[in-house]
């Protein structure tokens, strides 16, 4: 099985393409799903935040044509996607991986969300059946991988986000935001992260919109701040000198006419919007109104270059942790691939000793059971010992990916080339290569 990754980011796409290709959490699972039904996909991951749009699949000979999948299925043309589209194959998918579950990819390096966002699509994928052996154990080496950095690099010590970030921003506008107040739109964690760093930089008020109002009043309520009703949103945003939204709708909800209410309303006074949503939540077009100022999440990335020279020294420690978690990943995969030769090889010589067994039973049945018995542990011995070299020569010539010896061994044994059916998702289940003890069919341990 072989693995291939599709997809655009910040670096590669200006927020006007990445919010056409945006999966609202609500429409994942369907998304994965028409994936995993995609023509060359076994197994397959979608991960959709406000940075990248990302692919996931695992394949056999024939590549398939994701990019064909995001035009068909987001209805966006080949022809303005494939300028930014990236993709990466094999070992650099891995790579690639395990670098944007350890926010080394992210806009922020460090930020804690992108391992929860990887999580979330992971389970996704997994409830509609798109993960199955391969990608499962891919992903949970991402994870092993994310937690490792995080515990051995400073690359998280301090609280660092998108968020943060747009907070920071507000600051450089107004050089201090004491007696400021401040419009959430949207209760999820990006605006409560907002709420959190703004309070710390001495905001007077916060107001929280939000379609659910119940959400909007828990937030309030934390930060000691007023929930608005979403009716009410427009009547009351020229109170606020800044609003920050984060909401998962598909439709601008601030326009330029609102913007020029709210001047009005505050006779001049500026406003500030801060948007950090994809798709995005205001137009473009409020920008051209005098006295309004609003900032996309790409006008961010200027703020996040900041961050990233106190983090260079943490991130180069991660990126040597991942070059070498890359390359036990894919060891271990290698080894993986000698497990069906191995199985064979000991079913053979399982079948073997079991009729030269029953070859000499007559002969057999005069002893007593200890007897027997030492008979049984004396034969599966001398198996084991005679398998270890073989399986030590399998074993080596999958890491080095030696084909020619592979076939050696194949005929030498006289062994069958074990293969997944081309159809089939789920492979059954083998002995762990990682260890060098013979495991004889019929009387395998549970490694789990």
């Amino acid at each position: 099985m072989k693995l291939l990754l599709t997809g655009v980011n910040h670096k590669t796409a200006p927020v006007e393409l990445r919010e056409q290709l945006a999966i609202a959490p609500e429409r994942l699972g369907e998304a994965t799903h028409a994936l995993l039904d995609f023509p060359g996909v076994h197994e397959a991951m979608i991960l959709s935040t406000c940075n990248r749009v990302e692919l996931l699949a695992c394949h056999e000979s024939n590549s398939p044509d994701l990019l064909s999948f995001l035009e068909g299925y987001l209805g966006v043309g080949t022809a303005s996607l494939r300028p930014h589209i990236y993709e990466y194959r094999e070992t650099d998918a891995v790579q690639h991986l395990f670098r944007v579950a350890s926010s080394l990819d992210s806009m922020v390096v460090g930020e804690p969300q992108i391992l929860g966002q990887v999580k979330e699509s992971y389970t996704t994928a997994r409830s509609v059946g798109a993960v199955q052996t391969h990608l499962e154990k891919l992903l949970q080496s991402t994870f092993a991988v994310a937690k490792k950095i995080r515990t051995e690099t400073q690359i998280g010590s301090s609280s660092v986000s998108i968020a943060s970030v747009a907070v920071d921003l507000a600051k450089k506008i107004f050089g201090s935001l004491e007696g400021k107040r401040v419009l959430l739109v949207g209760a999820g964690k990006m605006s409560e992260l907002a709420a959190r760093h703004l309070l710390q930089q001495g905001a007077d008020a916060i107001y929280v919109a939000n379609r659910t109002h119940d959400h909007a009043v828990r937030l309030a309520q934390n930060f000691q701040g007023r929930a608005v009703r979403f009716e009410d949103l427009y009547a009351t945003a020229d109170q606020a000198d800044i609003i920050i939204t984060s909401t998962g709708s598909q439709e601008h909800i601030f326009r330029r006419e609102h913007g020029q209410q709210f001047l009005h309303k505050r006779r001049n006074r500026p406003m500030f919007f801060i948007d950090i949503a994809v798709p995005r939540d205001i137009d473009p077009e409020i920008n051209r109104v005098d006295g309004v100022f609003l900032y996309d999440i790409d006008d961010l990335q200027s703020v996040a270059a900041s961050h990233l020279a106190d983090r260079a020294r943490e991130a180069q420690r991660a990126e040597a942790i991942i070059a070498e978690e890359v390359q036990r990943f894919q060891r271990h995969a290698q080894a993986l691939n000698a497990t069906p030769m191995i199985i064979d090889l000991q079913s053979s010589a399982e079948e073997m000793r079991q009729a030269e067994l029953r070859r000499m039973q007559a002969r057999l049945q005069s002893l007593t059971p200890e007897q027997q018995a030492a008979v049984e542990a004396l034969t599966r011995g001398l198996m084991n010992k005679f398998l270890h070299l073989p399986m030590q020569a399998i074993k080596a010539a999958a890491l080095e990916a030696d084909t020619v010896m592979l076939e050696v061994m194949r005929s030498v044994f006289h062994l069958t080339r074990t293969q997944e059916p081309a159809n089939s998702r789920i492979t059954s289940k083998t002995v762990p290569a990682e260890t060098d003890e013979p495991v004889i069919a019929g009387n395998q341990k549970d490694r789990s």
